[in-house]
């Protein structure tokens, strides 16, 4: 029946988090996602170290433990270049071979060697059909045959595999072995610079074998493979041995001979022995290398007028004088929230008057008629990047009825200085929704780029997104209306300069930390959080 595999495990480098949170809880319509990040993709000048003000908490667990290292979970790099767009498309790697052939053995040795930002490995186990009462009562004899091309649903794992390869979010089915049955959580990742899709039948299909970028297959003793099945699915799925060689000898073996083993055919290269041959793991490796593109983020056009799209509050004394009040490192912590909150209400008002209105009439209590507005648009959703744009939530609620909340976690990767998605959680369904995209500041941008692309590739309309900020440099302006010309950019103040350490100046100092109260040592770096980018 294929690999014990059946979910999507996306590989990363180790880094520590501003929280803890669960990285699979699409059962809740959240997203999370994890990456391989090893190497650099600039977005930024290479400038100086930044300093490091956030709290710290527990790593989460490593996905793989291997002699030489452990990779352990953190966040995903840029997947879109200056414009916006997304990378280049995915390397796809196929992996085939008979069940218990060590495909997955394989996966784990070239993701562990290929020492990229990003892998996704997809198991063909995850696509089995939903059978009906009548086939669940034959799987449940180990009569059903699990190793036939009808047992799997090929329609949706190519168009799954054909988003997945184009860098779109997709959702993959969990199956359940024991129950023989697709679970009712769905989970849901990224694309990748790298897709390893490894299945029994993975060359089986014309359109899998046209998203294919290298067909390897695993070619194991069938001695060796029958004994690693018996161990896997009496230990893991709880059959009997008598079931197991059952099925085997009328269902596996012959699915092998029949629908497997020709496939060699199509293979550009074949792994004798699995996972112990270092030789061809090593060719398969270096191959792969010599085809990924090295891409990195360009800075934007600078000293060019202000964007169409920006718009500034009006500087009226009462906003200067709220400006001169928080920027003021002399301001008590009080005084800063308070003064703060009162310019997020400003704001957010500001920012909905440019949400589209259609005319409505309603009749007031008096009887008579009155022409009046309403939003032309399905609803409007928030969604405040951690953890300074956090603060302006409790403003948005206050102007917003019953609006829906969303957040991501963007943090600065300590070696390269680039912005990392360590977590996100949006409302399902926001297609149609006015997105009001929130942080407290923003200087290079970088930390807007990489969540005005996370809600694209959730659907939202480019023109539905808002990005609203207390505080902007010219910069960051330029960074995020060059790359999403259609961004409404709404801030109460633009300042001119960001500094070699990515502050703006004269700016505000660091939101979060003024805002929380939080302090750090000087040998921390400083997240994205309040400075942004």
């Amino acid at each position: 029946m294929g690999t014990t595999h059946h979910t999507i495990y996306n590989i990363i480098s180790c880094e520590l988090c501003l929280i803890h949170v669960s990285l699979v809880c699409e059962s809740n319509g959240e997203d999370s996602l994890d990456g391989l990040m090893t190497h650099r993709c600039p977005l930024t000048p290479s400038l100086s170290p930044r300093k490091r003000t956030t709290s710290q908490s527990k790593t989460e667990p490593p996905l793989l433990r291997t002699n030489k290292r452990t990779i352990y979970t953190a966040g995903r790099p840029p997947w879109y270049n200056v414009t916006g767009t997304t990378f280049k498309e995915a390397f796809v790697i196929g992996l085939c071979g008979g069940s218990a052939s060590g495909k997955t053995t394989v996966a784990n040795k070239i993701i562990e060697a290929l020492d990229v930002p990003w892998v996704v490995l997809l198991s063909m186990d995850s696509f089995y059909k939903v059978l009906s009462k009548e086939e669940q009562e034959l799987a449940a004899r180990n009569e059903y045959n699990f190793d036939h091309p009808d047992a799997f649903d090929f329609e949706l794992l190519v168009t799954v595999l054909r988003k997945l390869k184009k860098g779109k979010s997709i959702k993959v089915p969990v199956y359940d072995f024991t129950s023989h049955s697709r679970r009712k959580e769905w989970k849901t990742v990224y694309g990748a610079n790298v897709v390893i899709f490894e299945g029994i039948l993975a060359f089986a299909n014309k359109e899998l074998l046209k998203l294919l970028d290298m067909k390897v297959f695993v070619d194991t003793d069938s001695d060796i493979r029958l004994v690693r099945r018996l161990k896997r699915d009496i230990t893991d799925r709880g059959r009997d041995i008598v079931g197991v060689i059952k099925q085997y000898n009328k269902f596996v073996k012959p699915a092998f001979e029949q629908y497997i083993e020709p496939t060699v055919q199509v293979a550009d290269i074949v792994v004798p022995r699995g996972g112990e041959n270092f030789v061809a793991l090593d060719l398969i490796v270096q191959h792969v290398h010599s085809q990924l593109e090295k891409v990195s983020l360009a800075s934007a056009h600078q000293g060019q007028p202000l964007p169409e799209t920006l718009s500034v509050m009006e500087s009226t004394p009462q906003v200067r004088g709220m400006h001169t009040i928080i920027r003021n490192k002399e301001t008590s912590r009080d005084e800063f929230i308070f003064y703060s909150k009162r310019l997020m209400r400003l704001l957010i008002e500001h920012a909905l008057s440019f949400l589209p209105l259609k005319p409505v009439t309603v009749e007031t209590p008096q009887g008579t008629v009155y022409e009046g507005k309403r939003l032309s648009g399905k609803r409007i959703t928030g969604v405040s990047i951690l953890r300074a744009g956090e603060t302006m939530e409790q403003a948005l609620m206050a102007v917003c009825k019953d609006i829906r909340l969303g957040k991501i976690l963007i943090q600065t990767n300590h070696d390269t200085g680039e912005p990392e998605l360590h977590y996100l959680r949006l409302p399902k369904d926001l297609s149609e929704d006015y997105v009001i995209l929130m942080d407290s500041t923003v200087s290079t941008g970088a930390a807007a780029l990489m969540a005005v692309r996370v809600l694209l590739d959730h659907d939202v309309q480019e023109d539905k997104i808002f990005l609203l900020s207390l505080l902007m440099a010219e910069m960051g302006v330029h960074s995020v209306a060059y790359a999403f010309p259609k961004v409404r950019i709404i801030t109460t103040a633009v300042d001119k300069k960001v500094n070699d350490e990515f502050h703006i100046i004269p700016g505000i100092g660091n939101f979060g930390d003024r805002y929380f109260g939080t302090d750090a040592p000087s040998d921390w770096y400083e997240s994205d959080e309040g400075m942004d980018y």
